[in-house]
């Protein structure tokens, strides 16, 4: 029974200096002293505790906020939380676009240097008409193709 109260009592002392808050001070010599009691008459700054005391640390987003601004309420929490997550997704949404239209000017670019090939061979080519019957192209038209598809692949291929 004695040592419960004795561990609670050593408990509750390091409880309370841990969340003691610190001072820093310049003493009539003028060196720095620290303690959690500045002496009456002198300019004393409360300073935060040093890192591993036990003492929480001020969470990052305090410094941003500004020093006028308390803690964020858990509204104000959850508002930041649902704003970050919707940046997030347009961020994903944007990046998904970005990568279909990669690809679109890759499949593009492959298409136009086929057919630019296809033009330059030399041979004859056969296309069809809105009939559906298939015909020669004669080397005007060829050339008008050739054209067209020397722009295609300087616009895609990029």
């Amino acid at each position: 029974m004695v040592l419960r109260v004795l561990v609670c009592a050593v408990s509750l002392a390091f409880a309370a200096g841990a969340a003691a808050q610190a001072y820093r001070w310049v003493d009539k010599d003028g060196k720095v002293r620290y303690g959690d009691t500045p002496p009456p008459g002198v300019n004393a700054r409360a300073i935060s505790a040093p890192a591993g005391s036990g003492a929480p640390a001020a969470a990052p987003d305090a410094a941003a906020k500004g020093a006028t601004k308390g803690p964020l309420t858990p509204a104000e929490q959850e508002k930041e939380y649902r704003k970050r997550q919707a940046d997030a997704q347009k961020a994903a949404a944007r990046a998904e676009q970005e990568q279909k239209d990669a690809q679109t000017r890759i499949d593009n670019c492959n298409r136009a240097q086929a057919a630019l090939r296809t033009l330059e061979t030399g041979q004859r080519v056969v296309t069809t008409d809105a009939q559906g019957e298939r015909y020669y192209l004669n080397d005007e038209e060829i050339a008008k193709q050739t054209a067209v598809a020397r722009q295609q692949v300087s616009d895609w291929c990029k």
